[in-house]
């Protein structure tokens, strides 16, 4: 893509009520554009980044037999009411119809999953079952203030798992915390975040959230020292005397951190098949109620949380495997012919290049490159003649390379 044709254009101020640096730093490079507090355009970087992101996330539970639908945004008032959720979930965005029918927002879709699969389970050789989707969720948040860490509208993935048995549900929770990780290693997160033990709820004692550190978290967790599983600073309660005692090693010592949630888990039970009468009949000929687990990953926050822990003080650093493009290829002043010949070569070559063919000074376009954050910065130049320099984004060191031996690296 050449950059004099893009919709999108660099900043050098963003909204002054915007206190992360991962919003502020995606408004300034043309990620995304805000509309209201807790509500985002997507501009073109900003949905490749999420493309790219859904990709990894959409791999992994794929591998995990696990099927994707999309589900409605607007959930019926009587679903809600079925779970006694019409009342008592306070983010719930509500509105009528026309004709005076009630419905609210799609925050979660239990409420619209669970009837959906009593349509196709029966018998106990229906399970397991495992249905995802990624859609937007509307939530009516009271601390809409970090950013794209915080929203009010967003897309999620949210995966719902049906099971005979508490031992069926068992090992598929434990295969999603590894597809999990897998994502966040992918998404280059991996390293500073935690499984973390939270409050299961009205579900079960413990579910289980996974916490990226980082100065613009709002939740504070405790980090063992022995075994680094994460405790949700929320859960305390459940502690011996208030006191952190780790639940996978019991070690008393521990760091505090602040952290942002990525992703949860919870083992749900029967908290909805129940209301909803979701059967199954077993073996033996006799009834039972479907075992229940949910997973979510919050998208937008997801792009935050890579910008809060890969950036420096000249833009943001992109993993590769969710980088807007492979390669931010810049041409300078009488090199232009040149410049069109290596991005012809890289496009048929199938790499991904956003070329800043702009008619602006060579320092704006560094600057820019720096604050996009794309993995590779190629130059051609007078200088460079019929060689390419090449940088990777978060290091100093350039070298010049030929058309062959940069397309072995970037192969």
């Amino acid at each position: 893509m050449k950059f004099s044709k893009l919709f999108i254009k660099t900043k050098k101020d963003y909204p002054k009520d915007e206190v992360a640096v991962s919003s502020q730093l995606l408004i300034r490079a043309g990620y995304i554009d805000k509309v209201a507090a807790g509500v985002y355009t997507l501009l073109p970087f900003g949905l490749k980044v999420v493309s790219k992101i859904i990709t990894q996330i959409r791999s992994e539970m794929d591998a995990a037999d696990a099927q994707e639908i999309y589900m409605p945004g607007l959930v019926p008032k009587a679903n809600w009411e079925t779970t006694d959720r019409w009342k008592t979930f306070d983010a719930l965005y509500k509105l009528k119809g026309a004709d005076e029918r009630e419905f609210a927002l799609g925050a979660t879709h239990e409420e619209i999953v669970v009837p959906l699969a009593r349509e196709f389970v029966e018998s106990y050789k229906d399970l397991p079952l495992a249905l995802y989707q990624i859609q937007n969720k509307f939530r009516n948040e009271i601390r809409a203030k970090s950013g794209v860490l915080r929203t009010r509208e967003f897309l999620m993935k949210d995966l719902y798992s049906f099971h005979k048995n508490e031992e069926d549900l068992n090992q598929y929770y434990d295969k999603m915390i590894q597809s999990y990780w897998n994502i966040f290693d992918k998404c280059g997160i991996k390293e500073k975040t935690y499984l973390t033990f939270a409050s299961g709820g009205t579900f079960c004692k413990y579910s289980h959230e996974f916490q990226t550190e980082t100065e613009a978290g709002e939740d504070e967790i405790y980090v063992c020292a022995e075994c680094k599983t994460g405790l949700n600073s929320d859960i305390l309660a459940d502690q011996e005397n208030g006191k952190f005692k780790c639940p996978d090693c019991a070690n008393t010592e521990y760091e505090i951190k602040k952290a942002v949630e990525v992703g949860n888990i919870f083992k749900l039970g029967t908290k909805y098949s129940k209301p909803f009468d979701l059967n199954f009949v077993d073996e033996k000929g006799k009834k039972n109620l479907v075992i229940m687990g949910c997973y979510g990953i919050g998208i937008q926050r997801l792009m935050g949380t890579i910008v809060e822990i890969n950036h420096d003080e000249k833009g943001i650093i992109w993993p590769k495997a969710v980088a807007p493009y492979d390669v931010h290829l810049i041409s300078l002043e009488g090199s232009e012919k040149r410049g069109e010949e290596v991005y012809q070569a890289l496009f048929k070559a199938g790499i991904s290049v956003l070329y800043d063919d702009r008619d602006i000074s060579a320092g704006e376009k560094f600057a820019d490159c720096d604050l996009i954050g794309i993995p590779y910065r190629l130059v051609v130049s007078q200088r460079t003649q019929d060689k390419i320099e090449v940088k990777k984004r978060d290091e100093d060191e350039t070298k010049q390379l030929s058309e062959e031996e940069l397309l072995k690296i970037l192969g």
